[in-house]
């Protein structure tokens, strides 16, 4: 499915709440003049929700993205889409993309 490519700037969470940035960037592509994320990228997340006390289990601390783009690269790699799918760890709950340019799409 087409989706936005996503950009440093895009604001992306995990299910609990936590803020999830990129740890890497393709300076190769620029879009609304910030670089864009390819699925190389690790996300790191910082303040997630996850409620520790009631579950036992760790909160989110990275993420992963397991489907990307099919059609669009860079350097090689598939870029990010608003519409791509991640996988937080150590537990298993995806980002949730929130914000991201409106202006370029890809498959």
């Amino acid at each position: 499915m087409p989706g936005f490519l996503l950009h440093s700037g895009a604001t992306a969470n995990c299910t609990h709440l936590g803020i999830a940035t990129p740890m890497q960037v393709s300076t190769q592509v620029f879009v609304s003049g910030q670089p864009i994320v390819t699925q190389a990228s690790t996300y790191g997340i910082a303040a997630c929700q996850f409620p520790t006390m009631t579950s036992g289990a760790p909160p989110c601390v990275t993420a992963s993205w397991v489907k990307a783009a099919t059609q669009v690269l860079s350097d090689g790699i598939p870029v990010l889409l608003s519409d791509s799918v991640s996988l937080c760890k150590p537990t298993p709950a995806p980002l949730l993309v929130t914000a991201t340019q409106l202006l370029v799409i890809g498959t």
